[in-house]
């Protein structure tokens, strides 16, 4: 536990997009000549002009990860140090300052080698900052790169960041970045019941906002506990329309490697509740999908231990299943995979498990799934919700 006595600035640091691509993004995008950059978009982070003047004189708490640079590939960390910004500790969400931790690994507190700051984790037990790790904080600066995706948890640290500011009295910043899946907003509302750190709050699977957009929702429906509210800044990008397509420049976490990785995450993602890998421990992270119980195929897949998962699910087990890594962009949530495996699975009683409502944010989609509804049935007993949800949005658009 840290205490400040001077006050300080809390920074939540992420990704940002640029003209260039990382080397894994770059051979996606010519795998997938779907996917443009558009370089003339400027994330929070590089409109520094607007938030630098408000860290003036100010000490600075940054959450941050392997995600947090400048178009330049500047991490963010070195360019407030650069700036003469007193930066004083680094917070870090799920998988880690560097972004090396597997989803769901404990990441220990400790310090950056390169900065000596210390590092203090927002995963585990320590979701929210602490009162005393606040201690004389004055700003709180946020910049992390969302997917867009519900069960993505870097949306439920900004929820207990804002919480945190919110109940110590401390002003929040939010430099806004680009959702890499654009507008899309589908898939079943959270209920309440099933709210956990990978769904807190009752919205789509899909729901079609940046990060900056979302820190607006969270304050302005008062999602916060005692519906307390944060003072709220949003850094916005510029030049940014939400039908443009955005490329990373970094992973902006171990298993999802590239452009195709992300616009699949979602429909993909909720194979982890269930007994199918989405290609866990191979070079095609939610890419691929398959497991020894599926009916054999001309596709299979054995997963290893890698920089992703350590202990991949199927670890050294041949896996059945479907190449996806050169399906056309999706522009909706897909079921089409998770029905199809559920339909060919060699028992269907193992073939969910208990994690699946979490991620899905209610019982509904097992049971329709168990009792045949088709998709397009499905996805007709999404539509009031996802009317009424579209039209709450609207209120915290910013492009």
């Amino acid at each position: 536990m840290i205490k400040f006595i001077a006050k300080s600035v809390f920074i939540v640091t992420s990704v940002m997009y640029t003209p260039s691509y990382s080397n894994s993004f770059q051979k996606a995008a010519k795998n997938n000549p779907h996917e443009i950059t558009a370089p003339s978009i400027k994330t929070g982070a590089d409109n520094y002009e607007k938030y630098l003047p408000l860290l003036k004189d100010k000490k600075v708490g940054i959450v941050t990860n392997q995600t947090g640079i400048l178009s330049d590939k500047t991490h963010v960390v070195d360019f407030l140090l650069e700036k003469k910004i007193a930066v004083q500790t680094i917070f870090a969400p799920e998988h880690g300052f560097r972004g090396t931790a597997d989803a769901g690994e404990h990441v220990v507190d400790g310090k950056d080698p390169k900065t000596g700051l210390p590092i203090i984790s927002l995963y585990g037990d320590n979701k929210k900052p602490k009162a005393a790790q606040l201690a004389g904080i004055d700003v709180m600066i946020f910049d992390l790169q969302d997917v867009g995706a519900r069960f993505y948890t870097y949306i439920s640290s900004l929820h207990y960041v804002m919480e945190a500011c919110a109940e110590n009295g401390i002003p929040l910043i939010v430099l806004d970045r680009p959702n890499p899946n654009g507008g899309i907003v589908d898939g079943p509302l959270l209920e309440k019941e099933f709210t956990s750190f990978v769904g807190m709050h009752p919205i789509p699977l899909l729901h079609g906002l940046t990060i900056g957009e979302y820190s607006k929702m969270i304050n302005g429906e008062k999602w916060l506990k005692n519906a307390v509210q944060c003072k709220l800044t949003v850094i916005p990008c510029v030049d940014y329309k939400r039908t443009m397509p955005y490329s990373l420049l970094a992973k902006p976490s171990p298993n999802l490697p590239n452009d195709q990785s992300i616009n699949l995450y979602a429909s993909l993602c909720l194979f982890e509740g269930t007994n199918v890998s989405m290609g866990r421990g191979t070079e095609k992270q939610f890419q691929i999908y398959g497991s020894p119980f599926l009916k054999k195929t001309n596709f299979s897949f054995t997963p290893k231990p890698n920089f992703g998962a350590k202990d991949p699910l199927y670890n050294g087990k041949e896996c059945f299943g479907e190449d996806l890594t050169s399906y056309p962009k999706l522009t909706q949530l897909e079921l089409k995979w998770l029905i199809k495996a559920f339909q060919n699975t060699s028992d269907k009683t193992k073939f969910f498990n208990q994690f699946f409502t979490k991620l899905a944010g209610t019982k509904k989609l097992q049971q329709q799934i168990e009792s045949g509804v088709s998709e397009n049935e499905i996805r007709k007993s999404w539509q009031k919700d996802l009317e009424a949800f579209k039209k709450m949005r609207k209120a915290y658009l910013i492009y």
